[in-house]
């Protein structure tokens, strides 16, 4: 089966990393981009065959009353409070946007997630927004794909997905995804970040992607390495 499984996050070194894993997604540049020399020493120091995948920037999509912007090592601006998040087109959102992709261009990712939080609901607001942005900036060169994490009608998912030309990326524990030909599944736990997957979901799983073109399956979860692990010895 070609099922590609990883990681979301470095959480073992990176020399272990790519000799246990064929793929990372990066989760820095969700918090803060790193530098162009950070990013392009991770670019160097992997496999040529190795692939990144990448997060957006948090200005993108998380409004600026959001916890996850406690770990930005240089505060949002007061200027910025109210006008980021959400696939607002203001400047510090197109900026962040921007910074996303010279990120993903460093590390040549075949893919960037636009994850929302759960308060991103599907309102005439914001599905306005979402293809207001979509229409104005500049794609990556590789995959978009979104995970909108609250309760949104499949529908609704799949006009969006098909008139964005977007990815729906879900917990396949949870829901599943309306783009099944371009599955990319992030396991977050079950019943919370530290839980295990059984050996019983993790068979679900396997039987869940097969048959599917070169699905992705990436462990988010804190125990992520050894389910991930797990995983792979199954398929």
């Amino acid at each position: 089966m070609d099922v590609r499984v990883g990681l979301c996050g470095w959480t073992v070194s990176q020399s272990s990393y790519v000799r246990r894993f064929p793929v990372l997604e990066v989760q820095h540049t969700f918090y803060e981009p790193p530098s162009d020399a950070v990013l392009m020493r991770w670019r160097n120091q992997v496999p040529p065959g190795f692939e990144f995948t990448i997060k957006a920037w948090q200005i993108v999509t998380h409004e600026s009353n959001s916890p996850t912007y406690r770990r930005m090592k240089q505060p949002l601006p007061d200027a910025a409070r109210g006008q980021v998040g959400a696939f607002r087109t203001t400047e510090p959102v197109l900026a962040g946007w921007q910074r996303t992709l010279e990120c993903a261009a460093l590390l040549r990712a075949t893919a960037v997630l636009l994850q929302c939080p759960r308060s991103f609901r599907p309102t005439a607001d914001n599905v306005g927004r979402l293809r207001s942005f979509m229409a104005q900036v500049e794609r990556p060169g590789g995959r978009l794909l979104w995970e909108p994490r609250g309760e949104w009608p499949a529908q609704l998912l799949s006009e969006l997905c098909a008139e964005l030309d977007l990815v729906h990326v879900v917990d396949p524990m949870q829901t599943e995804t309306v783009t099944p030909e371009q599955t990319y599944y992030r396991l977050h736990g079950t019943d919370g970040s530290r839980h295990v997957h059984t050996d019983d979901e993790l068979r679900r799983l396997r039987d869940m992607v097969d048959g599917r073109p070169s699905p992705y399956v990436m462990f988010n979860n804190l125990p992520r390495a050894g389910d991930a692990e797990r995983f792979l010895a199954l398929l």
